[in-house]
Protein backbone atom coordinates (compact mmCIF):
# COMPACT_ATOMS: atom_id res chain seq x y z
CA UNK A 1 0.00 0.00 0.00
CA UNK A 2 1.41 3.36 -1.05
CA UNK A 3 1.75 5.94 1.70
CA UNK A 4 -0.12 9.15 0.95
CA UNK A 5 1.96 12.34 0.66
CA UNK A 6 2.82 14.09 3.92
CA UNK A 7 0.73 17.15 3.08
CA UNK A 8 -2.59 15.44 2.28
CA UNK A 9 -5.41 15.48 4.83
CA UNK A 10 -7.83 12.58 4.51
CA UNK A 11 -10.68 14.64 5.98
CA UNK A 12 -10.05 17.79 3.94
CA UNK A 13 -13.54 17.65 2.38
CA UNK A 14 -14.99 18.52 5.76
CA UNK A 15 -13.41 21.97 5.39
CA UNK A 16 -13.92 24.82 2.94
CA UNK A 17 -11.17 26.33 0.84
CA UNK A 18 -8.96 28.21 0.53
CA UNK A 19 -7.49 27.15 3.86
CA UNK A 20 -4.16 27.33 5.63
CA UNK A 21 -2.82 23.99 6.87
CA UNK A 22 -0.03 23.60 9.44
CA UNK A 23 1.97 20.47 10.31
CA UNK A 24 3.22 20.63 13.93
CA UNK A 25 5.67 17.74 13.59
CA UNK A 26 7.44 19.56 10.76
CA UNK A 27 7.34 22.87 12.67
CA UNK A 28 9.03 21.17 15.63
CA UNK A 29 11.65 19.65 13.32
CA UNK A 30 12.41 23.10 11.88
CA UNK A 31 12.84 24.52 15.38
CA UNK A 32 15.22 21.68 16.26
CA UNK A 33 17.22 22.28 13.07
CA UNK A 34 17.60 25.95 14.02
CA UNK A 35 18.65 25.28 17.61
CA UNK A 36 21.17 22.70 16.43
CA UNK A 37 22.92 25.40 14.42
CA UNK A 38 22.39 28.42 16.69
CA UNK A 39 22.65 28.49 20.49
CA UNK A 40 19.25 29.39 21.96
CA UNK A 41 20.91 32.24 23.90
CA UNK A 42 21.69 33.88 20.56
CA UNK A 43 18.22 33.47 19.08
CA UNK A 44 15.57 36.16 18.87
CA UNK A 45 13.12 34.81 16.26
CA UNK A 46 10.76 37.17 14.48
CA UNK A 47 7.12 36.14 14.96
CA UNK A 48 5.76 38.08 11.99
CA UNK A 49 5.78 34.83 10.03
CA UNK A 50 3.56 32.75 12.28
CA UNK A 51 1.44 35.19 14.37
CA UNK A 52 0.20 32.30 16.54
CA UNK A 53 0.51 31.63 20.27
CA UNK A 54 0.84 27.90 19.73
CA UNK A 55 3.78 28.21 17.35
CA UNK A 56 5.60 30.63 19.66
CA UNK A 57 4.94 28.28 22.58
CA UNK A 58 6.72 25.51 20.64
CA UNK A 59 9.75 27.79 20.33
CA UNK A 60 9.66 28.53 24.05
CA UNK A 61 9.50 24.79 24.78
CA UNK A 62 12.75 24.51 22.81
CA UNK A 63 14.40 27.03 25.15
CA UNK A 64 13.99 30.21 23.11
CA UNK A 65 13.26 33.17 25.40
CA UNK A 66 13.71 36.30 23.26
CA UNK A 67 11.56 37.37 20.32
CA UNK A 68 11.01 40.12 17.76
CA UNK A 69 7.60 41.44 16.75
CA UNK A 70 6.55 43.89 14.05
CA UNK A 71 3.26 45.02 15.59
CA UNK A 72 1.76 45.72 18.99
CA UNK A 73 -0.61 42.79 18.43
CA UNK A 74 2.32 40.42 17.82
CA UNK A 75 4.03 41.76 20.95
CA UNK A 76 0.87 41.26 22.99
CA UNK A 77 0.48 37.72 21.64
CA UNK A 78 3.95 36.94 23.00
CA UNK A 79 3.17 38.51 26.37
CA UNK A 80 0.01 36.39 26.57
CA UNK A 81 2.19 33.25 26.63
CA UNK A 82 4.64 34.84 29.09
CA UNK A 83 7.51 35.39 26.69
CA UNK A 84 10.21 37.02 28.84
CA UNK A 85 11.77 39.41 26.29
CA UNK A 86 10.03 41.06 23.33
CA UNK A 87 11.49 43.61 20.92
CA UNK A 88 9.02 45.69 18.91
CA UNK A 89 11.20 45.86 15.81
CA UNK A 90 9.63 49.07 14.59
CA UNK A 91 10.22 52.77 15.30
CA UNK A 92 7.05 53.86 17.15
CA UNK A 93 4.97 56.91 16.34
CA UNK A 94 3.23 58.71 19.20
CA UNK A 95 0.03 56.58 19.03
CA UNK A 96 2.09 53.38 18.91
CA UNK A 97 4.22 54.57 21.83
CA UNK A 98 1.05 55.08 23.87
CA UNK A 99 -0.01 51.52 23.02
CA UNK A 100 3.44 50.25 23.96
CA UNK A 101 3.11 51.93 27.35
CA UNK A 102 -0.26 50.27 27.92
CA UNK A 103 1.30 46.96 26.91
CA UNK A 104 4.09 47.39 29.47
CA UNK A 105 1.57 48.29 32.16
CA UNK A 106 -0.66 45.30 31.40
CA UNK A 107 2.12 42.69 31.10
CA UNK A 108 4.78 43.60 33.70
CA UNK A 109 6.42 40.16 33.55
CA UNK A 110 7.53 40.68 29.94
CA UNK A 111 10.47 42.98 29.16
CA UNK A 112 9.53 45.10 26.15
CA UNK A 113 11.81 47.22 23.99
CA UNK A 114 11.58 48.97 20.63
CA UNK A 115 13.63 50.58 17.87
CA UNK A 116 14.65 54.22 17.56
CA UNK A 117 16.41 55.79 14.58
CA UNK A 118 15.56 59.50 14.87
CA UNK A 119 15.92 62.17 17.54
CA UNK A 120 12.27 63.26 17.23
CA UNK A 121 11.07 59.71 17.93
CA UNK A 122 13.36 59.54 20.97
CA UNK A 123 12.14 62.88 22.35
CA UNK A 124 8.47 61.89 21.94
CA UNK A 125 9.12 58.56 23.65
CA UNK A 126 11.04 60.16 26.49
CA UNK A 127 8.23 62.65 27.15
CA UNK A 128 5.51 59.98 27.11
CA UNK A 129 7.42 57.48 29.27
CA UNK A 130 8.42 60.20 31.75
CA UNK A 131 4.76 61.20 32.11
CA UNK A 132 3.90 57.72 33.43
CA UNK A 133 7.12 57.20 35.39
CA UNK A 134 8.37 54.36 33.18
CA UNK A 135 11.65 53.70 31.38
CA UNK A 136 11.76 52.53 27.76
CA UNK A 137 14.33 50.00 26.63
CA UNK A 138 15.48 50.92 23.13
CA UNK A 139 17.72 49.60 20.39
CA UNK A 140 19.30 51.99 17.92
CA UNK A 141 18.25 50.84 14.46
CA UNK A 142 21.04 50.90 11.85
CA UNK A 143 20.64 51.22 8.09
CA UNK A 144 23.24 48.93 6.52
CA UNK A 145 21.97 49.44 2.98
CA UNK A 146 18.38 48.26 2.99
CA UNK A 147 17.20 51.90 3.10
CA UNK A 148 13.96 51.12 4.89
CA UNK A 149 14.52 52.20 8.48
CA UNK A 150 17.57 52.98 10.53
CA UNK A 151 20.31 55.56 10.83
CA UNK A 152 23.51 55.28 8.81
CA UNK A 153 26.38 53.97 10.97
CA UNK A 154 28.44 57.10 10.38
CA UNK A 155 25.64 59.23 11.86
CA UNK A 156 24.83 56.91 14.72
CA UNK A 157 27.20 58.30 17.38
CA UNK A 158 25.59 61.72 17.17
CA UNK A 159 22.16 60.13 17.61
CA UNK A 160 23.42 58.00 20.52
CA UNK A 161 24.68 61.04 22.38
CA UNK A 162 21.38 62.88 21.95
CA UNK A 163 19.35 59.91 23.11
CA UNK A 164 21.65 59.18 26.04
CA UNK A 165 20.98 62.68 27.37
CA UNK A 166 17.21 62.11 27.46
CA UNK A 167 15.38 60.87 30.57
CA UNK A 168 13.29 57.66 30.57
CA UNK A 169 15.24 55.98 27.75
CA UNK A 170 17.64 53.10 28.37
CA UNK A 171 19.81 52.13 25.39
CA UNK A 172 20.07 48.35 25.23
CA UNK A 173 22.10 48.03 22.06
CA UNK A 174 22.03 48.00 18.28
CA UNK A 175 19.64 46.49 15.76
CA UNK A 176 20.95 45.87 12.25
CA UNK A 177 18.62 44.15 9.81
CA UNK A 178 20.22 43.29 6.48
CA UNK A 179 17.24 41.89 4.61
CA UNK A 180 18.54 43.25 1.32
CA UNK A 181 21.42 40.75 1.41
CA UNK A 182 19.94 37.59 -0.11
CA UNK A 183 22.29 36.39 -2.85
CA UNK A 184 21.55 32.79 -3.75
CA UNK A 185 25.24 31.88 -3.61
CA UNK A 186 26.08 31.49 0.09
CA UNK A 187 29.70 32.51 -0.51
CA UNK A 188 28.68 35.79 -2.12
CA UNK A 189 26.02 36.35 0.53
CA UNK A 190 28.58 35.80 3.28
CA UNK A 191 31.08 38.18 1.74
CA UNK A 192 28.48 40.93 1.27
CA UNK A 193 27.12 40.42 4.79
CA UNK A 194 30.50 40.60 6.49
CA UNK A 195 31.48 43.67 4.48
CA UNK A 196 28.26 45.45 5.44
CA UNK A 197 28.91 44.66 9.10
CA UNK A 198 32.47 45.95 9.23
CA UNK A 199 31.53 49.28 10.89
CA UNK A 200 29.07 47.74 13.34
CA UNK A 201 31.50 46.17 15.83
CA UNK A 202 33.42 49.44 16.13
CA UNK A 203 30.14 51.26 16.57
CA UNK A 204 29.08 48.88 19.32
CA UNK A 205 32.31 49.54 21.24
CA UNK A 206 31.86 53.30 20.83
CA UNK A 207 28.26 53.07 22.03
CA UNK A 208 29.34 51.19 25.14
CA UNK A 209 31.84 53.94 25.90
CA UNK A 210 28.98 56.44 25.80
CA UNK A 211 26.39 54.53 27.84
CA UNK A 212 28.85 52.99 30.28
CA UNK A 213 27.60 49.41 30.07
CA UNK A 214 27.73 46.42 27.72
CA UNK A 215 25.12 46.36 24.99
CA UNK A 216 23.42 43.80 22.77
CA UNK A 217 23.55 43.47 19.01
CA UNK A 218 20.60 42.04 17.09
CA UNK A 219 21.41 41.15 13.52
CA UNK A 220 19.97 39.75 10.34
CA UNK A 221 17.03 37.67 9.28
CA UNK A 222 16.68 34.32 7.55
CA UNK A 223 19.17 34.83 4.67
CA UNK A 224 22.05 35.87 6.95
CA UNK A 225 21.08 34.11 10.19
CA UNK A 226 23.77 31.42 10.08
CA UNK A 227 26.40 33.91 8.94
CA UNK A 228 25.77 36.05 12.01
CA UNK A 229 25.51 33.00 14.26
CA UNK A 230 29.04 32.02 13.29
CA UNK A 231 30.28 35.34 14.70
CA UNK A 232 28.91 34.35 18.11
CA UNK A 233 28.59 37.85 19.53
CA UNK A 234 25.09 38.80 18.37
CA UNK A 235 21.48 37.67 18.49
CA UNK A 236 19.99 36.28 15.28
CA UNK A 237 16.43 36.91 14.12
CA UNK A 238 15.10 34.43 11.56
CA UNK A 239 11.34 34.10 11.25
CA UNK A 240 10.40 32.13 8.15
CA UNK A 241 12.21 28.99 9.34
CA UNK A 242 9.18 27.75 11.30
CA UNK A 243 7.09 27.29 8.14
CA UNK A 244 9.58 27.87 5.29
CA UNK A 245 8.29 28.65 1.81
CA UNK A 246 8.97 28.15 -1.87
CA UNK A 247 10.88 31.43 -2.22
CA UNK A 248 13.44 30.66 0.45
CA UNK A 249 13.76 27.00 -0.53
CA UNK A 250 14.74 28.22 -4.01
CA UNK A 251 16.96 31.12 -2.95
CA UNK A 252 18.56 29.77 0.25
CA UNK A 253 19.33 26.18 -0.84
CA UNK A 254 21.94 25.64 1.89
CA UNK A 255 19.40 26.03 4.69
CA UNK A 256 17.96 22.81 6.15
CA UNK A 257 14.32 23.71 6.78
CA UNK A 258 11.26 21.94 5.35
CA UNK A 259 7.84 23.20 4.33
CA UNK A 260 5.44 23.11 7.27
CA UNK A 261 2.60 25.31 5.99
CA UNK A 262 0.42 24.62 2.97
CA UNK A 263 -2.52 26.42 1.36
CA UNK A 264 -5.36 24.24 0.13
CA UNK A 265 -7.42 25.32 -2.87
CA UNK A 266 -10.02 23.64 -5.07
CA UNK A 267 -10.73 23.67 -8.77
CA UNK A 268 -13.92 25.65 -9.33
CA UNK A 269 -13.99 25.76 -13.14
CA UNK A 270 -12.39 24.30 -16.27
CA UNK A 271 -12.70 27.16 -18.75
CA UNK A 272 -10.55 25.75 -21.59
CA UNK A 273 -8.88 22.52 -22.75
CA UNK A 274 -5.60 23.72 -21.25
CA UNK A 275 -6.84 25.79 -18.30
CA UNK A 276 -8.27 25.28 -14.84
CA UNK A 277 -9.40 27.88 -12.31
CA UNK A 278 -8.95 27.51 -8.54
CA UNK A 279 -10.33 29.46 -5.59
CA UNK A 280 -7.00 31.00 -4.60
CA UNK A 281 -7.31 34.69 -5.34
CA UNK A 282 -4.83 37.28 -4.19
CA UNK A 283 -6.92 37.71 -1.04
CA UNK A 284 -5.73 34.22 -0.09
CA UNK A 285 -2.04 34.08 -0.97
CA UNK A 286 0.67 36.73 -0.81
CA UNK A 287 0.75 38.54 -4.15
CA UNK A 288 3.49 41.15 -3.88
CA UNK A 289 5.82 38.98 -5.97
CA UNK A 290 5.52 38.19 -9.68
CA UNK A 291 4.03 34.84 -10.65
CA UNK A 292 4.36 32.09 -9.68
CA UNK A 293 3.10 33.01 -6.20
CA UNK A 294 2.37 29.44 -5.21
CA UNK A 295 3.79 26.02 -6.11
CA UNK A 296 1.28 23.16 -6.24
CA UNK A 297 2.93 20.00 -4.98
CA UNK A 298 0.33 17.71 -6.54
CA UNK A 299 0.16 19.71 -9.80
CA UNK A 300 3.70 20.98 -10.44
CA UNK A 301 2.95 21.39 -14.14
CA UNK A 302 0.28 24.05 -13.46
CA UNK A 303 1.43 27.51 -14.55
CA UNK A 304 -0.40 30.64 -13.32
CA UNK A 305 -1.67 32.86 -16.15
CA UNK A 306 -4.21 35.13 -14.43
CA UNK A 307 -4.81 36.17 -10.84
CA UNK A 308 -7.68 38.20 -9.38
CA UNK A 309 -9.34 38.70 -6.01
CA UNK A 310 -10.95 35.27 -5.72
CA UNK A 311 -9.57 33.35 -8.72
CA UNK A 312 -6.29 31.88 -9.93
CA UNK A 313 -6.24 30.59 -13.52
CA UNK A 314 -3.66 27.91 -14.26
CA UNK A 315 -2.44 26.64 -17.62
CA UNK A 316 -2.11 22.84 -17.66
CA UNK A 317 -1.17 20.31 -20.39
CA UNK A 318 -4.63 18.73 -20.39
CA UNK A 319 -7.52 20.04 -18.31
CA UNK A 320 -9.54 16.86 -18.94
CA UNK A 321 -7.40 15.15 -16.29
CA UNK A 322 -8.95 17.47 -13.68
CA UNK A 323 -12.45 17.84 -12.27
CA UNK A 324 -14.25 20.61 -10.39
CA UNK A 325 -13.70 20.07 -6.69
CA UNK A 326 -10.24 18.55 -7.10
CA UNK A 327 -7.90 19.69 -4.35
CA UNK A 328 -4.54 21.35 -4.92
CA UNK A 329 -1.98 21.64 -2.12
CA UNK A 330 0.21 24.70 -2.59
CA UNK A 331 3.33 26.12 -0.96
CA UNK A 332 3.35 29.94 -1.16
CA UNK A 333 6.33 31.75 -2.56
CA UNK A 334 6.13 34.06 0.48
CA UNK A 335 4.54 32.50 3.54
CA UNK A 336 4.63 35.45 5.99
CA UNK A 337 1.96 37.69 4.40
CA UNK A 338 0.05 34.60 3.28
CA UNK A 339 -0.50 33.55 6.90
CA UNK A 340 -1.81 37.03 7.70
CA UNK A 341 -4.67 36.51 5.23
CA UNK A 342 -6.26 33.78 7.39
CA UNK A 343 -8.17 33.91 10.66
CA UNK A 344 -7.30 30.34 11.60
CA UNK A 345 -4.95 27.56 10.56
CA UNK A 346 -6.02 23.93 10.35
CA UNK A 347 -3.69 21.57 12.20
CA UNK A 348 -2.71 18.34 10.45
CA UNK A 349 -1.33 15.36 12.33
CA UNK A 350 -0.83 11.96 10.68
CA UNK A 351 -2.65 13.14 7.54
CA UNK A 352 -5.73 14.19 9.49
CA UNK A 353 -6.99 17.65 10.44
CA UNK A 354 -7.35 17.49 14.21
CA UNK A 355 -7.56 21.08 15.42
CA UNK A 356 -7.29 24.74 14.49
CA UNK A 357 -5.07 27.55 15.78
CA UNK A 358 -6.13 31.18 15.71
CA UNK A 359 -3.89 33.56 13.77
CA UNK A 360 -4.45 35.91 16.67
CA UNK A 361 -1.78 38.47 15.83
CA UNK A 362 -3.16 38.86 12.32
CA UNK A 363 -5.46 41.36 14.01
CA UNK A 364 -4.47 45.00 14.23
CA UNK A 365 -5.39 44.90 17.92
CA UNK A 366 -5.93 42.11 20.42
CA UNK A 367 -6.80 44.00 23.62
CA UNK A 368 -4.50 47.03 23.35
Amino acid sequence: MNQIPWYEAVNINEYDSPALLLYPSRIKENIVKLTEKVNVRLLRPHVKTNKMREVCALMMEAGIRKFKAATIAEAEMLAMINAPDVLLAYPPTIPKTKRLIRLIQKYPDTQFSCLVDHEKTAIDMSDLFTSVNLTAGIFIDLNLGMNRTGVRPEKAISLFEKIHALPALHILGLHAYDGHIKDRDINIRTEVCLQAFEPVSKLKHALEEIVGHSTSLIAGGSPTCFIHAAAGDRECSPGTFVFWDKGYSENLPEQPFDWAAVIVSRIISIPAPDMICVDLGYKSVASENPQPRVYFMNAPEAIPVAHSEEHLVLKVPDSSTFNPGDILYGVPWHICPSVALYDNALIVENNTIVNSWEVIAGKREITI
